[in-house]
């Protein structure tokens, strides 16, 4: 299944975000963009949609990793591999330990490892096609 959108600015890739939270359950959710695609920017979104943190409290984990988000409906793992490069050191991150009913896992990079392309739920592609536009794609299932 999946849905596609572009958005014309990063509050429209934010409200994007928002509505992508109602179709969005636990597991792996892998986001794929080149660097400035927009990825941070719709996980601000998601992180709202889910009440789990505000737009302006999401930031790039790109030097810690990750970012845990807490709302009612489920705790939110913004996680970057950008700088992850084996799978001994995707192993020392314990994303398994993450894994709860209530958890989703929003990363970044994850398609560099072969286990969470074939564990994912869903994934979101982004792709710039302007100067603030963005393509962006969900599949799921």
């Amino acid at each position: 299944m999946g849905r596609q959108t572009t958005t014309h600015s990063a509050e429209e890739t934010i409200a994007f975000g928002r509505k992508l939270a109602a179709e969005l359950s636990s597991g792996i959710v892998l986001l794929r963009g080149d660097l400035g695609a927009g990825k941070t920017t719709l996980v601000k979104g998601i992180a709202e949609g889910f009440e789990a943190a505000r737009a302006e409290d999401v930031t790039s984990p790109t030097f810690t990793l990750i970012h845990e988000y807490r709302g009612s409906r489920a705790t939110l793992y913004h996680i970057d591999l950008y700088r992850v490069d084996t799978e001994r050191e995707l192993e020392t991150l314990g994303l398994d330990d993450l894994l709860a009913p209530n958890s989703i896992l929003l990363i970044e990079w994850g398609e560099k490892f072969a286990r969470l392309e074939r564990d994912k739920n869903a994934e979101i592609s982004l792709e710039r096609v302007g100067e603030d536009e963005r393509s962006i794609q969900l599949c799921t299932g």
